[in-house]
């Protein structure tokens, strides 16, 4: 290290000091970037009105504004991009809000819509909403439409805050995880005057909140005017989240029947009008949740009984091969693909006649971060796998598996469950249960949290 002029010494006191200093220094850096990007992103949103990314609206698209503003930028190829109205999607948002102040709630728009079989977000958009199901209408999709004000034309930013949370209180060390939680009004910024077309009126757009605002103020006796849902309660579900319908895939909610007895159901009527699941699903799907606990906690048990943990560690470190990834080797492809792309704007500039020499030293830059990321992605070590004995070692430290599972708090279970990857789906035709079990292997790292190995599903078993 330049400041100690040599190696560090991990034992010397003077060196831990100065590596904790440098370490306070380098994360004061960090935020005091993080303001300065946040203070310039609200100052192009407040004054042009920019457009800041991410995915547009329902009922706008993303298109080329022109030339990029910054004379750098436009000079390496790059555009301004700007929403624009969907015409097709503009109508279903414009209905939602009418449908909305005439006196229908959430649900009961949704259920229009996908009555009416129009395009939900995700099946009208699949390439960027891969990650979700694209199952028709929900409530919450409804509820999102009325509370994004971007539809009065107006660019906000800044409705959403990103949080760093330690992995774990007791482990500074594990390092840190990302949420995402609503922002206070303070931090939301506005543009001064419109940036796109509006789809809704201001006027409409605030009688929608104030009527939210009523509703929500007026107690249980207004919202029972609503089709609604109820999201709280006391209860533990333990398979929360974890329990699939055969039938359509969807996951099966929690209910709670004679007040004692836990289902976990899959309701017919929430399915798309036109679905092919409807032709074979029943109205009602139910499964006790007492009898697959039982089967379940019995089964996982038995993958760590002594007669059979030398299979478990066998799937576990077979699994690893060819499926573990450092987040190293994902940072450097990462660099060199963004070394290739700005390499290729530059050369497009060139060809769409910017002058050559203006950007010789941005293309000898580009092309010296290709070469040194490639460089360092060839020479990486390969992330280091866990041997049968580390695994070993991990098991019997967790004791009997059976019995501490019959003996744990019901409000731990579900956590458990969700960290050994438990997979659920239930086949109502025969009464069966498929459960798959994806334990992960856990290497600690200093940021991001926990870095996992995850291994392949052991065999899965029905019961």
């Amino acid at each position: 290290m330049p400041e100690l002029g040599g190696k560090f010494e991990a034992r010397n006191p003077s060196h831990k000091m100065l590596m904790s200093v440098l370490g306070g220094m380098s994360e004061s850096e960090r935020q005091h970037v993080q303001a300065r990007v946040r203070a310039a992103m609200d100052a192009q949103v407040i004054n042009e009105g920019r457009h800041q990314g991410g995915r547009a609206p329902y009922g706008y698209k993303v298109v080329d504004g022109g030339p990029h503003p910054n004379p750098r930028k436009a000079a390496e190829g790059y555009r301004l991009r700007v929403l624009a109205i969907d015409e097709e999607c503009a109508p279903v948002v414009r209905r939602i809000f009418e449908q909305y102040l005439s006196g229908l709630g959430d649900r009961a728009i949704a259920h229009g819509l996908n009555r009416d079989r129009i395009p939900c977000p995700s099946a009208r958009r699949p390439d960027q909403n891969s990650h979700r199901l694209a199952d028709g209408w929900q409530g919450s999709t409804v509820r999102a439409i009325l509370e994004n004000p971007k539809y009065t034309g107006y660019a906000f930013f800044g409705r959403w805050n990103r949080q760093e949370t330690l992995l774990d209180p007791d482990d500074v060390a594990a390092g840190h995880v990302i949420r995402f939680r609503r922002s206070k009004p303070e931090r939301i910024v506005r543009s001064r005057k419109p940036a796109h077309p509006e789809i809704v009126s201001v006027e409409t757009f605030t009688q929608a909140q104030l009527r939210r605002r009523s509703r929500s103020a007026g107690g249980m006796r207004e919202m029972a005017k609503l089709e609604r849902t109820r999201t709280t309660g006391t209860r533990p579900y333990l398979l929360r989240g974890l329990v699939r319908c055969g039938l359509c895939s969807r996951k099966m909610q929690g209910a709670l029947i004679r007040k004692t007895d836990v289902y976990y159901r899959c309701l017919a009527r929430t399915l798309t009008p036109g679905s092919e699941a409807l032709a074979e699903h029943p109205r009602t799907v139910n499964l006790p949740e007492g009898d697959v606990v039982a089967a379940l906690n019995t089964w996982i048990g038995e993958l760590f009984r002594r007669e059979n943990v030398d299979r478990t560690v066998a799937a576990l470190l077979a699994s690893q091969a060819g499926e573990r990834k450092s987040a190293d080797h994902e940072v450097l492809k990462k660099r060199a693909a963004d070394a290739e792309t700005r390499l290729k704007r530059l050369q497009a500039a060139v060809e769409a006649g910017v002058d050559p020499v203006a950007l010789v030293d941005a293309i000898n830059e580009a092309q010296a971060q290709r070469a040194a990321a490639r460089a360092e992605l060839e020479g990486a070590p390969a992330p280091a796998a866990v041997t049968d004995a580390e695994i070993h070692a991990m098991i019997d430290s967790l004791g009997d598996v059976g019995a501490k599972l019959k003996e744990a708090d019901p409000g731990a279970l579900n956590q458990l469950y969700g960290e050994l990857g438990v997979g659920l789906l239930y086949e109502p035709k025969g009464r069966t249960v498929i459960a798959t079990v994806s334990p992960r292997v856990v290497s600690a790292c200093v940021r991001g949290g926990y870095r996992p190995l995850r291994p392949r599903a052991l065999p899965a078993e029905s019961f």
